[in-house]
């Protein structure tokens, strides 16, 4: 069946990979390429940018989301439609703790659901909460590939301007959280709702109480930590995908 998305301009002709990375920027595809064997381009639609190849034998497909959770949505329903069940979010994100270096990984275990798109779907009682078998995935082979990684809880929101950002990112800072994204917490319930199995990678693009400004720059210029965390949550996705594919449960 050609079932064409209408805004990722996929189908289940063109891909049969149940696995896909989403980054949430169109760029961190050509990030992703060298890792690939046998890469297709495939389309590019508004933020929806979107290839696929194999590593070690396994069809990964690789689709961009653009920023937050509406578009983040939009790519899990249609990637869902064309018979994708595993989504590894390789993101960025602003640590919560001082703890935290530039190019640290976060894997999430669970994510506060302090924005919009979630609430859409499901009461603020439920929880924001990957698959336990994936996330058991990255958090060995991140041991395996000795990458600094911490497992935790991190925020999802809506806004990087709020005039309350600092009152606001104090405030979870103190009860523990690690770091902030925007597209975490809509990515882990709308799966579950959905019925794919999901996980996400954060790699510390901002310090905590370093402002969002500064952390971009850093990120845009190529800093070495941050690029060194990019390619680290990409080999980590890869591999914990190939580990998952292995397993017995699944």
């Amino acid at each position: 069946m050609n079932n064409v998305q209408p805004h990722i301009l996929l189908s289940d002709t063109m891909t049969a990979a149940k696995y896909v990375l989403l980054p949430g920027d169109h760029k961190r595809l050509d990030s992703v390429v060298p890792y690939l064997e046998n890469v297709e381009h495939l389309t590019f639609n508004r933020e929806f940018r979107s290839l696929r190849g194999w590593y070690h034998g396994i069809e990964v497909l690789v689709v961009s989301t653009g920023i937050g959770g509406p578009s983040t949505a939009i790519a899990l329903h249609e990637l869902y439609n064309i018979g994708v069940r595993n989504a590894i979010r390789i993101g960025s994100c602003g640590a919560l703790q001082p703890s935290l270096q530039l190019g640290d990984l976060v894997l999430a275990c669970g994510a506060v659901r302090d924005e919009g798109t979630s609430k859409t779907y499901m009461d603020i009682q439920y929880p924001a909460v990957p698959c336990p078998e994936l996330l058991h995935h990255l958090r060995s082979n991140s041991k395996k590939n000795n990458f600094s990684s911490v497992t935790g809880i991190v925020r999802s929101h809506d806004s990087f301007y709020t005039t309350k950002e600092d009152k606001i990112c104090d405030y979870w800072s103190a009860h523990g959280v690690l770091a902030a994204d925007m597209e975490t917490a809509p990515l882990f319930v709308i799966g579950q709702m959905l019925g794919m199995r999901t996980a996400s990678i954060l790699n510390v693009v901002v310090r905590y109480q370093e402002k969002v400004e500064e952390g971009i720059s850093n990120y845009v210029d190529q800093q070495n930590s941050c690029l060194q965390g990019e390619k680290n949550e990409i080999i980590l996705a890869l591999d914990s995908i190939l580990s998952d594919s292995k397993s017995t449960t699944k």
